[in-house]
């Protein structure tokens, strides 16, 4: 009986986890309507950017701004939208799809 609970903790802890959270504030701000994490769809996959931004220091800021203000031509001539998020939002967004491997 003792894996089974084990097993229930560990799908507790990762469906509250951050990571699944952030999945979540994705899906409900509409950012999956043009993304995806692992392909293209009308912008790129999350995994790409983070893969273009790995090391780079500026770019949570950069991103968040990008996220809140909308923007063209880093990825293409198809612009981003403004969204509508807050700056907070923006943030645990950007924390997220940098983190995407």
């Amino acid at each position: 009986m003792k894996p089974l609970f084990a097993l229930a903790a560990l799908a507790a802890v990762t469906l509250t986890s951050p990571a699944f959270a952030n999945a979540e504030l994705a899906a409900k701000k509409n950012c999956m309507a043009c993304h995806a994490v692992d392909k293209k769809l009308v912008g790129p996959a999350y995994k790409e950017v983070a893969a273009k931004y790995a090391g780079d220091k500026t770019a949570a800021a950069k991103l968040a701004d990008k996220v809140i203000k909308g923007g063209v031509g880093t990825w293409g001539q198809i612009p981003m939208p403004a969204n509508n998020v807050t700056p907070d939002e923006a943030k645990t967004l950007v924390a997220w799809v940098l983190s995407q491997k």
